[in-house]
């Protein structure tokens, strides 16, 4: 008689445990999923924008939706107390932030985001250069039935430009906390003929915008973390030719106390036009002439602002005791002498009637 009470009380606690483990769980019917924030502040006031898919017949429309509070999370909470449906944040693929916040510093912002884990630390970070009401108003309005073009803009696969930066909130967070790392977010503001114009990337030194670069720098700077700059037309007064493909080779030493570091960027290209009868000799030197002037006229901008978004610290890690690495941006990288070789291979001359 006791085992079999035994039994059923066992059973019992089975239940209660089973039936414990998915009591707050929402079907997704119930959830609404938004695929891009936006986030300003104005005094200690934020305001958050959710873009949100909207599934119709055949296609999916978007809605934007907006709250204002104290904290994202209080924002977030307000918009989902009010909705029909409850807000995801998990699926957040793209976080637009205001310049002025962007300038202001973002430190808490990002903190908050990786600490609370409502969105993704993958999510992608850009800068609105416009006014980010009528940023999102114009994109509830031009945005197509598919309803993905912001998101589309940053994709591989789809619309992404290898003069466009893609920094991730991780990234964001990471060179907050390093002292020898620093990032570019992508900046945009609304388009005349298309749904935004990339005008660049903020230069971001511990959280906050320090200085910005333009398209052509953040494609040496997206060189610099690894990212291909295959499909890239550069044009010269020789003509104008395609990147390929590019590779990068560095040596760093410290002599004296002062860092000095050799990069060489080779790139392979295709000829595409021809102004006149350019040997290839000629549109070889001219590119390598016009990127390096490029990549030196950014390093300077770079050095002045004590921002290191290409990493050269890294470079030098090993050289220099920790203790010293905190610095490296105010003492070491100020010192910094560098010597930048640009290495251009034609592998496809076209028609090309002189290739001597």
């Amino acid at each position: 008689m006791r085992c079999k009470k035994a039994v059923i009380w066992l059973f019992l606690l089975l239940i209660v445990f089973l039936m414990s483990g998915c009591w707050d769980t929402r079907d997704i019917n119930h959830r609404v999923m938004p695929v891009v924030i936006g986030i300003s502040k104005d005094s200690d006031q934020f305001k958050v924008f959710l873009q949100i898919p909207h599934p119709q017949q055949n296609i999916i429309q978007t809605k934007v939706v907006f709250g204002v509070g104290e904290t994202i999370n209080e924002v977030v909470d307000n918009i989902s107390a009010d909705m029909e449906s409850s807000v995801d944040l998990l699926h957040v693929k793209v976080i637009v932030i205001d310049r002025h916040l962007a300038e202001e510093g973002m430190k808490d912002l990002i903190s908050g985001i990786m600490r609370s884990r409502d969105v993704s630390s993958k999510a992608l970070v850009a800068i609105c250069n416009d006014d980010i009401d009528q940023f999102f108003e114009s994109m509830e309005t031009k945005t197509s039935p598919r309803g993905t073009t912001l998101l589309d803009f940053f994709e591989k696969n789809a619309g992404w430009d290898p003069q466009v930066a893609l920094t991730r909130v991780w990234e964001v967070y990471r060179s907050i906390h390093s002292y020898t790392r620093d990032v570019a977010i992508p900046m945009l503001r609304i388009g005349e003929t298309t749904l935004v114009d990339h005008v660049g990337s903020a230069v971001i030194k511990n959280g906050r915008m320090v200085e910005e670069i333009n398209p052509n720098e953040t494609l040496l700077f997206n060189a610099f973390n690894g990212e291909s700059t295959k499909g890239k037309i550069e044009v010269l007064n020789e003509g104008s030719v395609l990147i390929l493909g590019n590779t990068m080779e560095h040596a760093s030493e410290v002599q004296e106390g002062n860092p000095f570091l050799y990069s060489k960027i080779k790139l392979d290209v295709m000829i595409l036009e021809t102004k006149g009868d350019p040997t290839q000799k000629m549109i070889e030197k001219g590119l390598e002439k016009l990127l390096t002037g490029r990549l030196n006229k950014m390093f300077t901008k770079l050095q002045n602002s004590e921002a290191d978004i290409l990493g050269l610290g890294q470079f030098f890690r090993k050289e220099i005791p920790r203790m010293d690495l905190k610095d490296w941006r105010s003492k070491y990288y100020q010192n910094l002498s560098t010597d930048f070789v640009v290495d251009v291979d034609i592998r496809n001359s076209g028609n090309l009637k002189n290739p001597d």
